[in-house]
């Protein structure tokens, strides 16, 4: 008799747990993408703004720095968040697609590094994970460089280029 009790006490456990789930389920409404309050999804590198990243990215300035000149403009800029490695890959790729940067190199290892360019600069980026492994932040280390001087037809004396 007990043997039976138990079983039925089972089954009407799973239905309960079931009921609630599908109940909490239903109830939900979804959000609506016209939200005006809604945080923004990308943001720009420093005075890049062809170059995006995740705001789930935060910049890290103590390893960050750059540089601008009469012929060159560029810096090292640092940021780390908690996102999966592969997927911010994939982000960073489309977004660079999108703004006209040239995937022209990509290697994996412990870590991997991503390499665009377009005409007159460049960009590097490498990705990796910090301590903790996938379960710890991911870093963010970008290499940027713009010959301002080629842009404007000039090598980096400011000498006219024939």
């Amino acid at each position: 008799m007990s043997r039976t009790v138990s079983r039925k006490c089972y089954v009407c456990f799973f239905f309960f747990i079931t009921a609630v789930l599908v109940n909490g389920c239903a109830s939900t409404t979804p959000e609506t993408s016209m939200d005006v309050d809604a945080p923004p999804v990308t943001n720009n590198i420093a005075s890049h703004s062809d170059i995006v990243l995740p705001t789930d990215l935060k910049w890290d300035s103590s390893k960050s720095m750059a540089i601008t000149t009469d012929s060159f403009t560029g810096g090292i800029y640092h940021y780390s968040g908690r996102l999966e490695l592969n997927s911010l890959k994939d982000f960073i790729k489309g977004s660079m697609a999108n703004n006209k940067w040239k995937l022209v190199g990509e290697a994996s290892y412990e870590s991997t590094m991503l390499a665009f360019i377009k005409p007159n600069k460049t960009c590097m980026v490498t990705l990796s994970e910090g301590f903790g492994g996938f379960l710890g932040s991911t870093n963010v280390a970008l290499y940027v460089t713009v010959d301002v001087a080629a842009a404007k037809g000039l090598n980096p004396f400011g000498e006219p280029v024939d």
